[in-house]
């Protein structure tokens, strides 16, 4: 987020990319016919919560209806074509800075909405 990187304080991460279905059907077609729309993405992310600087609590409070720019891989080395990486500006709709049983880990979940098109790069 924003140049940071938190994986280490990342637990999951889901990127859905869709594209609305619009219907095409006319008169006269016996079945429904679908056109690809406009293409939406958003990312939801569990963390392990921690207040301290550099990390997730400190920093997501203040990005709460803001845009930030987020990039995710596969995994946390260099982009390759089978570790693509995939970036866009988001708004971080959800974060809420406190929550737990007794004795779990203090785990938060964060939901972004696309503010950008989403992009995948791949080197070979």
């Amino acid at each position: 987020m924003n140049g940071t990187d938190y994986s280490s304080d990342t637990a999951e991460l889901t990127l859905n990319y869709s594209s609305e279905m619009l219907d095409e059907t006319a008169f006269g077609d016996n079945t429904r016919i679908k056109k690809g729309g406009l293409k939406n993405w958003d990312l939801s992310a569990k963390f392990h919560q921690d207040q301290s600087a550099g990390h997730v609590g400190a920093a997501f409070f203040a990005l709460v209806g803001s845009t930030t720019c987020v990039e995710m891989r596969p995994n946390n080395t260099c982009t390759t074509a089978i570790n693509p990486s995939y970036s866009g500006i988001a708004v971080l709709e959800a974060f809420p800075p406190m929550g737990g049983a007794v004795g779990s880990l203090l785990d938060v979940s964060a939901s972004f909405q696309a503010a950008s098109d989403l992009s995948r790069a791949s080197s070979s």
